[in-house]
């Protein structure tokens, strides 16, 4: 799989325009930085309470599918970051009061980026049932788009052309 390209200027970058330079990588990498679709998807994602959740997932899972209607698999792909992304920040603070996952701050040269950075994992706490019923909506949501074979047939022929 080929690996997000953070070096982009995704600030100035349109990738519907040029959908050629968009790479998956793994998870929701990219997903705060690929433009114009952070900005159509970003003010509907919230998981505060599962009633919350409930309706971003289902508007986020919508545009999933007008993406795919439109055949725009970065759209589409992005929709379902969203989506993951939901889920595993709804896990998150159903695991961590206040959702900090590490210890100490992100490096400025990772900020934007995935992962614990060399920091140490703080232990989990109580289970915060709120949060957690706010992560399976959007993990059921996330598991149709994965499922989809429009989506799965549009990120076979992305990788065909675009990810040798």
């Amino acid at each position: 799989m080929s690996q997000f390209d953070y070096s982009l200027d995704y600030i100035n970058l349109d990738l519907r325009k040029h959908p050629e330079l968009y790479r998956i990588g793994r998870g929701e990498q990219g997903v705060l930085l690929v433009e114009p679709y952070k900005s159509e998807i970003l003010p509907h994602w919230r998981f505060a309470t599962p009633e919350v959740a409930l309706k971003s997932s289902d508007k986020i899972y919508q545009m999933f599918l007008e993406y795919l209607d439109n055949e725009d698999f970065v759209g589409a792909d992005m929709a379902r970051k969203f989506l993951q992304m939901g889920y595993t920040r709804a896990r998150r603070y159903a695991n961590h009061k206040g959702g900090k996952k590490y210890k100490g701050p992100v490096p400025d040269d990772k900020k934007g980026q995935s992962g614990s950075h060399g920091r140490e994992e703080l232990p989990r706490q109580p289970e915060d049932p709120i949060k957690a019923e706010s992560a399976r909506i959007f993990k059921h949501k996330w598991d149709l788009c994965r499922s989809n074979d429009t989506y799965l047939a549009l990120k076979k022929a992305h990788k065909q052309h675009y990810e040798k």
